[in-house]
């Protein structure tokens, strides 16, 4: 079979402790590994404020990780997601060659403002 890159992200319920989100991700990412996937690269973005309630929480551990997969490997996941009572929310979408290019650079920091200005104001 093809593998195709994929991209998720994952909203975890706020009321976790950092030990217990962790545990949370790793089981996420161990499934994607025992069915075969690469994973390429997960980030964890810290707890954020959310846009609108979902559960009645204004705020959210939000999670992505970026992998290779079949595309068998996302039905398998999204119901461990929906099964998982600590996810609120989660999206999958599939990375076209734009987006790769554009995840890499990211990956790579090319668009942190921060250490932009850090750099700037250095010289």
């Amino acid at each position: 079979m093809f593998q195709r890159n994929y991209e998720t992200v994952f909203i975890l319920t706020p009321v976790l402790s950092d030990v217990q989100m962790k545990d949370t991700v790793d089981k996420f990412v161990n499934l994607l590994k025992e069915e075969g996937a690469e994973i390429i690269n997960v980030e964890n973005w810290g707890l954020k404020k959310m846009a609108y309630t979902i559960q009645k929480k204004t705020t959210g551990f939000y999670v992505l990780v970026e992998f290779k997969a079949d595309p068998t490997v996302i039905k398998k996941l999204e119901v461990e997601f929906r099964r998982d009572e600590k996810v609120m929310r989660f999206l999958t979408t599939v990375l076209d060659k734009h987006a790769i290019a554009y995840a890499e650079r990211r990956r790579k920091g090319e668009f942190n403002k921060k250490t932009e200005a850090k750099e700037e104001a250095a010289q």
